[in-house]
């Protein structure tokens, strides 16, 4: 039987499978312990499963879910309930911060055999992807591992079902390791059929681990990945990114070419290649949606952001025209942003939930959990009461679903002064001696204002907004055109961000 892609309504259901694996990826900034982590990404991901919105139905049921002891892994077990005999197996990508799985990532300049597959001859795979696919397979919850629970699964299910192994990110690299493993199992009788789904996933091993993987008997293999996504090209093809982005941008200037030679240096001699047949996402870069029209100037800034938005699930699943999976609360806003302890917030923002007495919703000042607060009936607003804490701290909100990203527009200083942010200015671009008015929150008396490295003239200046002449342009031939523009002042530098970029014309 000819391996054959995915049909297009399983795909869309197996990369929000994916998706879902990322649910409360990250513990509270408060803390908590790897159970307590493991029991509300349980009920996130119970939560998920159960949304009939998704593309996913409402249909499938989580059976089993391991999480690894330093949080770096997960990898999930679900079924279909609606009587298609189905199982899937998802495995989590990077999660930001994850020091475990930035080496992970990373670790690709040694390579080793990968004999879990069953190959006759020795295919080899990275270091880093070994560990990982180590620890998914051996994580034990309930009494169980992977294979053990899909074998009590198994035997209680008719004979030869299906199923999908899916990941998105490192999730999609492991699982093509995952998924021969699985291959080389004794089921009980009437064994599985299995389907192997990636999406935006990084390299793991050689051409002959590559071919290998294809070698075997599949119901489905298939590669998804978005044609402007750096991840999926590692680490075979880094090199083309140097040409991107296409109008509108950003296009990659000599910080970025540099830093993706760097980047593209870590595999030393190992030549990696990709198993699966290729499925290709987002051909027409430019079109509304397919870009992030907040990163298109040409700095490395918001090359970086647009890398991150052309990686992300939810661009994913829209190329797809799969219904997006929730990332968790967002907060956008809050005031005021200084004071003492005790002082009185109103965070606004979304997804915040609504039951703080069943733990839905938590508010943390920085590794401080505030016990005192209220959220509004459509979780769009919580007020709360800052607690004990000292400095300068992000405020964070966590459900069941994710934890709020941390930010410099969300931070709270306890005594003041309130911290120093540009908000935006104007214009945007222009030549040196172009007059351009900062405005933003927190500026003191004196305030010094750059341009890049470049100290610009200040010409009037209040709390909420500085007016300047652009400095000179650093001469140097590879130095950027686009230069964040930041304000030191009251003892805060303001920190560099998308709205307070100026591009030099001239």
């Amino acid at each position: 039987m000819a391996v054959q892609p995915l049909d297009p309504a399983t795909r869309k259901v197996t990369m929000t499978l994916a998706a879902i694996a990322a649910t409360a990826a990250t513990p509270r900034p408060s803390g908590e312990s790897l159970a307590a982590q493991a029991a509300r990404v349980t009920l996130g991901i119970t939560t998920h499963l159960a949304d009939t919105s998704l593309a996913t139905g409402g249909d499938w049921e989580l059976l089993w879910l391991g999480l690894s002891p330093d949080n770096a892994n997960l990898v999930y077990l679900a079924q279909n309930i609606q009587g298609a005999n189905e199982f899937a197996v998802a495995v989590r990508g990077t999660v930001a911060g994850n020091a475990t799985d930035m080496l992970e990532d990373l670790s690709v300049g040694t390579v080793v055999p990968f004999t879990a597959g069953g190959s006759p001859k020795p295919v080899s795979v990275s270091r880093g992807a070994m560990a990982a696919f180590t620890q998914v397979v051996t994580v034990s919850s309930n009494g169980a591992n992977l294979v053990q629970a899909l074998d009590t699964a198994l035997r209680k299910a008719p004979p030869n079902p299906t199923v999908y192994v899916t990941g998105h990110s490192l999730g999609g690299c492991l699982v093509t390791m995952v998924a021969p493993y699985l291959q080389t199992v004794q089921w009980p009788s009437g064994a599985p059929k299995f389907a192997l789904s990636t999406f935006a996933a990084p390299t793991a091993g050689n051409q002959d681990f590559a071919d290998f993987v294809d070698s075997l008997r599949w119901v489905a293999n298939e590669h998804c990945y978005n044609a402007y996504d750096l991840i999926p090209r590692a680490w075979a093809d880094l090199a083309a990114a140097k040409g991107w982005y296409p109008e509108p941008g950003p296009a990659a200037d000599f910080d970025v070419k540099a830093l993706l030679s760097t980047i593209g240096s870590l595999p030393g001699p190992n030549t990696y290649a990709q198993p699966g047949i290729p499925f290709v996402l987002n051909p027409d870069y430019g079109q509304p949606g397919s870009y992030d029209p907040y990163a298109t100037r040409g700095s490395v800034q918001d090359f970086m952001a647009q890398v991150g938005f052309q990686h992300s699930n939810a661009l994913y699943l829209t190329q797809l025209g799969a219904p997006v999976v929730s990332s968790g609360p967002v907060v956008t806003s809050f005031s005021p942003a200084f004071g003492p302890t005790g002082t009185e917030l109103t965070i606004h923002g979304s997804g915040f939930g609504t039951d703080p007495q069943l733990m839905e919703t938590v508010v943390d000042f920085g590794t401080v959990p505030c016990d005192k607060f209220t959220v509004n009936a459509d979780g769009t607003q919580i007020t709360c009461y800052a607690p004990e804490g000292v400095g300068v701290v992000d405020v964070q909100v966590t459900t069941i679903l994710g934890t709020s990203p941390a930010s410099p527009f969300n931070q709270f200083a306890y005594g003041g002064p309130q911290p120093a942010l540009v908000l935006d200015i104007s214009p945007e671009s222009g030549t040196v001696e172009t007059k351009v008015t900062v405005n933003g929150q927190g500026f003191a008396d004196n305030p010094q204002v750059y341009f890049g490295n470049k100290p610009a003239t200040v010409l009037s200046a209040t709390a909420t907004a500085i007016t300047v002449r652009a400095p000179l342009k650093d001469p140097s031939p590879t130095a950027p055109s686009t230069v964040n523009v930041r304000v030191l002042t009251n003892g805060y530098l303001t920190p560099g961000a998308g709205s307070d970029e100026f591009t030099y014309t001239g």
